[in-house]
């Protein structure tokens, strides 16, 4: 699924200067983790829109920003071969599914920082590990490019690769949030929670609660 030719401007927000992305990405993760603060009134002012997409889904369907127009959704970034917080990340997504309303326009929605192992076969025997509803929370692979003017672009999350000098571990092979994010029914990213705070659902809730509200 990599594509064969990419503008270079576009792989630069995927691997070049690591350090500074982290130092322009740790700003904008400050304003936006700034949007949600008490859980119960939380400020939801619009800061990004996120850009227009074609993406693959765990059943191999393409999935584009259109398609979650008029939803709510609650969004996180991890890759399948994590060993570190990935797999904490996506059972408190898990969670988030037991507790959003079913019948409803809320979606989860995970994106890969691996697409080139993450294929939509990997995706899906992870998703079915976390007892994922397909039709409530799909997980999103495609071309690095794609992916990163989406996470990074559009919801303002750091997702680059980890050099091999850096690796603790051989599954350390990329950098990225651990914050779950907002995004409203135009598609505008709202806000965020760290995927580890102890009020995370609640905070989420009130949220997604204030965003349905919206026309």
């Amino acid at each position: 699924m990599e594509d064969a030719i990419s503008k270079p401007t576009r792989r630069t927000n995927w691997v070049v200067w690591p350090a500074l992305l982290l130092t322009v990405l740790a700003v904008g993760i400050a304003f936006v983790r700034s949007q949600i603060e008490q859980g119960q009134r939380p400020d939801l002012r619009p800061i990004a829109q996120v850009p227009e997409f074609t993406l693959t889904n765990q059943d191999g369907r393409a999935v584009s920003l259109a398609d979650l127009q008029g939803n709510v959704w609650v969004a996180d970034v991890i890759f399948t071969r994590c060993a570190g917080p990935c797999p904490k990340m996506t059972q408190r997504m898990s969670e988030l599914q037991s507790i959003l309303p079913e019948y409803s326009n809320v979606r989860l929605v995970t994106l890969t920082t691996d697409p080139a192992f993450d294929q939509p076969a990997v995706l899906k025997r992870y998703a079915e590990r976390f007892k994922a509803n397909p039709d409530r929370w799909m997980f999103l692979t495609g071309s690095k490019p794609e992916i990163a003017r989406v996470t990074v672009d559009g919801l303002k999350l750091a997702a680059m690769d980890n050099p091999p000098e850096k690796r603790e571990a051989p599954q350390d092979l990329f950098i990225h949030s651990e914050l779950i994010v907002f995004v409203d029914k135009q598609g505008r990213l709202r806000g965020s929670v760290e995927s580890y705070d102890p009020k995370m659902k609640s905070k989420v809730m009130a949220a997604v609660k204030q965003l349905l509200r919206e026309k």
